[in-house]
């Protein structure tokens, strides 16, 4: 027996004091509401309604069974009620592992819009390189950013956006060792090199692309790895060298001129935006909440 649904009829019926009200109420016909009674009452073991009067009347049993079910009934909608605020309303605790990159120079300028859409979710960013397994770890989601789309796995993967890997560098370092003009070029320029990567290419070199669709190999003369972004992002403000980031990462300084492009007509490839979380049957209205914010964001920018 359906129990949620013969307390809803129950009650229906004890709010109706009749079966055919009661049917009415619920969209039922009389006979199925009766049906309904005699299988609880039958289910109980007690009689509920007391059938030897005119009037519709309650025993002490069904008055008893008719104040639990207006508690259940009550408890149950107050708890779909408090489910479907959340799913329109996320609330509650958010862990999001990010690569540095995205982490300590991209997120942080649309965190205010994000807090603003959703006052009520507490975030934490953990900012790694390293990868993370996200069931393991107990995190919600994660950014991750791949030189090639992302293979089957146990987790949903949301594609957020595609963005080519540039060659920058300081107008100081330009203005002391010259632009080049070709990859060839690189072999004698000072060359910063991320030692997190996990793109193509031996350690010591860079896969250059460009309009000629050939790939170009070009040993490094680096004299600096790292594998914190963020290192590799301040040498590059200071003049060390030129060093590869993807193009979001480097967009404002791109635009306020702290970094210049070198080689624009060519590439180290191109990166691609993921977003991460575990398949489960509904979606963590929080998580998707955070993943519909970056798809969002991206689209934008």
């Amino acid at each position: 027996m359906d129990h949620l649904l013969a307390m809803r009829i129950f009650h229906a019926l004890v709010e109706a004091r009749s079966f055919s009200g009661a049917g009415d109420a619920l969209g039922m016909s009389h006979s199925s509401v009766s049906r309904q009674l005699k299988q609880t009452e039958a289910t109980l073991g007690v009689a509920l309604v007391n059938r030897s009067t005119r009037h519709f009347a309650l025993t002490n049993a069904g008055e008893r069974y008719h104040r639990h079910c207006v508690d259940i009934l009550a408890r149950i909608d107050a708890m779909t009620e408090s489910m479907t605020d959340e799913r329109e309303h996320p609330v509650g605790p958010l862990r999001v592992t990010v690569p540095l990159a995205v982490g300590t120079l991209e997120l942080p300028a649309w965190l205010p819009a994000f807090r603003l859409q959703y006052p009520d979710i507490d975030l934490t960013l953990s900012c790694s390189d390293q990868y993370v397994d996200l069931l393991a770890e107990g995190f919600d989601a994660a950014l991750r950013i791949s030189s090639a789309p992302l293979a089957d796995s146990s987790l949903m993967a949301k594609l957020l956006t595609v963005s080519e890997t540039v060659l920058v560098a300081s107008p100081t370092y330009l203005s002391h060792y010259g632009l080049p003009r070709t990859p060839d070029d690189l072999v004698t320029h000072r060359c910063l090199r991320f030692g997190g990567a996990k793109g193509p290419g031996a350690p010591g070199e860079w896969i250059v692309s460009g309009p000629d669709q050939q790939a170009h190999h070009v040993a490094l003369h680096t004299g600096f790895t790292t594998d914190a972004i963020t290192a590799l992002f301040s040498a590059s403000l200071a003049g060390a060298g030129i060093a590869g980031f993807t193009e979001r990462t480097v967009r404002a300084e791109l635009a306020r001129g702290t970094l210049v492009r070198v080689l624009p007509q060519y590439s180290l490839g191109r990166s691609h935006y993921y977003a991460l979380y575990p398949q489960t049957r509904h979606v963590n209205p929080k998580v998707r909440g955070f993943v519909d914010f970056m798809a969002e964001h991206y689209r934008a920018t």
